[in-house]
């Protein structure tokens, strides 16, 4: 991930604040974040210590053809954040954004990184690995993949991809987030991402993001549907996302499939991203007033912490409990777990960590400079 922020309660300026606070966005998110968890639990089958005896698709043979498509939930976490970040950006300046994205995102990322490389080295030890003190002091950035070093936590590498839309739509923040200049922020961005892979420059690859811009335009035009209302001119930049993203599932279908063991369809993959569009769009034009509910905030508090430690302390106790549990058995514990788990994280970490950092780093000084001591 998927990373996404969770912004859903964030309040959207009057003009766009049609039917309210939009809880069911956490649940989307939540569903997101379970996709890629199935995804790595029953789906994927490509690693050198598999928590399983045998390979997924002869524990779950059914269940492995689903869950081979899970790793869709990222693209769908693209979708979402594309809407939440243009919805909470609105009137804010670049250092408000910044603050905002710092606190939501660090105290457990910083957790998550910590809490799995000691549990990497006390299981399985430094060389085996690859894990030392720098790599983990590196990956505290959350920029580790702009260094070239690897993530401590496997899925942080979607918090590099997010991170990257951060830096570009704060170029939008510091000139004022307008109805136009997300248009043309839009525009050019899908521009770039249909050239960029011909440029042969690794870092317009890596600045423009080809393979995820079209899910993170996506989103931001959906929710300028539900600011400003749908028009012509965003009808056809949602349908141009769409056409991208479309172009882009080729490669990361085929990238997928040596994943997952097997191969996937491309037209099954083209119909769940289509339903990600779809439900994007009936959550912003929609009112949905009977599963827009408070309690989804609940939901969304355990997505981040869930996807960044389900994967290694998931296949941990998936190790464990195997040689005496039904497979199922076995997935519907570690499952229960890790949403204990996620919730203390965010009661104990999230919240505090947020708060402390927020204050911290505060409103900036009267006189835009620091006092003298």
């Amino acid at each position: 991930m998927p990373v996404l922020p969770r912004e859903s309660g964030a309040p959207a300026s009057p003009e766009g604040a049609r039917g309210g606070r939009l809880y069911v966005l956490d649940g989307l998110r939540l569903v997101a974040a379970l996709m890629v968890v199935g995804y790595h639990f029953v789906g994927y089958d490509r690693w050198t210590a598999p928590p399983w005896p045998e390979s997924t698709s002869v524990v779950f043979p059914v269940a492995h053809q689903v869950g081979g498509y899970g790793w869709l939930g990222v693209q769908f976490f693209f979708l979402i954040s594309g809407f939440v970040i243009c919805m909470s950006c609105w009137g804010r300046t670049v250092r408000q954004f910044a603050v905002s994205r710092i606190v939501r995102l660090y105290p457990a990322y910083w957790f998550a990184v910590l809490a799995v490389a000691t549990l990497m080295l006390l299981v399985h030890g430094s060389e085996q690995t690859g894990i030392t003190a720098s790599k983990i002091l590196t990956n505290l950035t959350m920029f580790q993949g702009g260094m070239g070093v690897g993530n401590v936590t496997p899925v942080a590498w979607t918090l590099w991809v997010e991170m990257r839309f951060y830096l570009l739509f704060a170029v939008v923040c510091a000139l004022g987030v307008t109805y136009r200049r997300c248009v043309v922020f839009c525009v050019l961005w899908l521009l770039a991402a249909m050239v960029a892979p011909q440029s042969d420059s690794p870092l317009v690859e890596m600045a423009v993001m080809a393979e995820a811009a079209p899910f993170f335009v996506g989103g931001m035009v959906v929710f300028l549907m539900r600011r400003f209302g749908t028009s012509a001119v965003l009808w056809l930049l949602l349908g141009g996302s769409w056409l991208v993203a479309q172009h882009q599932l080729q490669g990361l279908v085929e990238g997928a499939e040596g994943a997952v063991g097997g191969k996937l369809s491309w037209e099954i993959a083209l119909g769940l991203v289509t339903v990600f569009y779809g439900l994007l769009l009936a959550v912003a034009l929609l009112p949905l007033r009977a599963v827009n509910r408070p309690w989804l905030v609940t939901a969304g508090a355990l997505t981040y912490p869930l996807y960044l430690l389900h994967e290694d302390f998931g296949w941990e106790a998936i190790r464990w409990l195997h040689p005496s549990m039904p497979p199922w058995a076995v997935i519907g514990v570690t499952l229960a777990g890790l949403f204990v788990v996620s919730y203390a994280v965010h009661r104990l970490v999230e919240r505090p960590g947020g708060k402390a950092l927020r204050k911290w780093l505060g409103p900036k000084p009267e006189g835009g400079r620091a006092r003298a001591v």
